[in-house]
């Protein structure tokens, strides 16, 4: 293992760890229900303050019975880019963890059809019809929000 390269990482500071949560369009959110995993692409909306996303749900289905056993949930958003040296690459990765809250009626009136497709990329959706797909906007309340990247990204 003495020949295995490695990369150093610091901590991104919080005006970094923000503008990168704030300026990418999607993450991998990661729920879990007892010993199992689940992770979903998933895009979000970061004013600053608060974490939304905006899910397509049905009645049954996968990701709705995981959202609703996990407890602490896990967000991560992340990105490379290329340098000169063509065996490296400068990396960045924001986690955040906390917990999914579905809006409640009054605060989703703040997200109506023009806001949705202003703050989001369009929803994906598979084998299902538009008609039987729930869009819910969901705030992810904030426990933990740390950022890391290699040094050369500084550059």
């Amino acid at each position: 293992m003495e020949h295995i390269k490695y990369a150093y990482t610091r901590g991104m500071d919080d005006a970094e760890t923000t503008e990168r949560l704030r300026t990418a369009p999607s993450g991998v959110l990661s729920l879990a229900r007892g010993n199992d995993a689940y992770a979903l692409p998933l895009a979000h909306y970061y004013d600053g303050e608060k974490l939304y996303f905006r899910l397509g749900l049905r009645d049954g289905s996968t990701k709705r019975a995981f959202w609703e056993a996990t407890d602490t949930a896990c967000y991560v958003v992340h990105g490379t880019e290329p340098t000169d040296d063509p065996q490296e690459i400068d990396s960045w990765s924001v986690v955040v963890t906390g917990r999914l809250t579905e809006l409640s009626e009054a605060e989703r009136e703040r997200f109506d059809t023009a806001e949705i497709n202003r703050h989001f990329t369009p929803i994906r959706v598979f084998d299902e019809a538009i008609e039987d797909v729930d869009i819910v906007i969901a705030e992810f309340v904030i426990d933990t929000l740390t950022g890391r990247k290699t040094p050369a990204a500084d550059r």
